[in-house]
């Protein structure tokens, strides 16, 4: 049974809004002994460390200069296992998600349902999301459903429940954001994963990762395109080859039809541009073998880091006799 929730939240310059944050966190949840809150500070310029020790965090880790939510994210997850923590909840500084729905969010972890839980956000009624933001959020989760298999509703949201089997076998490699790339990983690594219904609270300042529209579909496309790269790219790379294939076959039978008329000679361009065609193609799927043992590789390398992170996370038990988080399985 689960004893020990850390509630983490990333913070950038969040010193207006953090104190609105903590007021709504739980010091109590129900299959918990302890619950205990983690601000991580990602290089703010702002009071937003001395904010979080005024208003209740117990823990503030702040990294020594901006590294991007994601990494935050990360530091998050490392330093709580670290705590003792059995279960940790992830949720954003600028109050977006309820709190209230804490409680929901672990309930199939302690039911021993999943180890990871993802809230769902009414996407479609939130008012200050944009058209195509709205388009963006679902086409995200689309993709990750496909890539990973899971059933996740709202990939996007970064409110979530995570168990410390599930935290330690996780690993982020995009600097823009985790929520996506965590889901993916979990579908692949056989992780239990699922979704419960949350609800937002009022909207309180802009959206620190969207600077603008432009800005955020370019970069939503450009984060879609590495996942399918990172976590699929031999079918990446082989449906890039065939896209350039089906022409290259095409000119071809285009040349041989012209041949076998005896007019061949006036359509050799048509051979070139399929054997350049074809040329590209090879280089294509040469390039997705490559990657997809580059990918295998990756995969080597997870399994030397969830080692020694349990490794790291033994010794600070030993050196604190509080320390009170089950050993992991395996």
């Amino acid at each position: 049974m689960p004893r020990k929730l850390v509630i983490q939240i990333p913070c950038l310059n969040e010193a207006e809004t953090l104190p609105v944050t903590l007021k709504d966190l739980p010091r109590e949840v129900d299959g918990f002994d302890v619950v205990e809150w983690l601000v991580i500070d990602d290089g703010s310029s702002d009071d937003t460390a001395k904010v979080a020790r005024e208003h209740g965090a117990n823990h503030v880790l702040q990294l020594e200069h901006n590294q991007g939510l994601a990494r935050a994210f990360m530091a998050g997850l490392e330093c709580a296992l670290k705590l003792g923590a059995d279960v940790i909840v992830n949720t954003d500084a600028d109050n977006q998600y309820s709190a209230k729905y804490i409680p929901d969010l672990v309930r199939p972890i302690v039911a021993k349902e999943a180890l990871i839980v993802v809230g769902t956000r009414p996407v479609s009624e939130i008012e200050h999301f944009s058209p195509a933001k709205k388009v963006l959020q679902k086409l995200g989760s689309w993709v990750v459903k496909i890539v990973s298999g899971t059933k996740v509703e709202d990939a996007p949201s970064g409110f979530r429940a995570i168990h410390r089997d599930a935290a330690i076998r996780l690993n982020v490699f995009n600097g823009y954001t985790y929520t996506l790339e965590t889901i993916i990983q979990a579908g692949r690594k056989g992780i239990p994963i699922v979704s419960v219904p949350v609800d937002v609270n009022p909207y309180l300042r802009p959206s620190r990762l969207i600077s603008s529209i432009p800005v955020y579909i370019q970069r939503s496309v450009l984060t879609m395109l590495r996942i399918f790269v990172i976590y699929k790219p031999l079918r990446f790379f082989m449906m890039l080859a065939l896209v350039l294939a089906v022409p290259a076959i095409f000119f071809i039978g285009r040349f041989l039809i012209f041949y076998a008329m005896g007019n061949g000679q006036g359509h050799i361009q048509s051979l070139v541009i399929a054997v350049g065609l074809l040329a590209i193609s090879f280089i294509l799927a040469v390039g997705g073998i490559l990657a997809d043992l580059v990918a295998t590789n990756r995969l080597l390398l997870e399994d030397i880091r969830m080692r020694t992170l349990r490794a790291e996370i033994d010794a600070a038990s030993r050196s604190d006799p509080n320390w009170q988080a089950e050993r992991p399985n395996g």
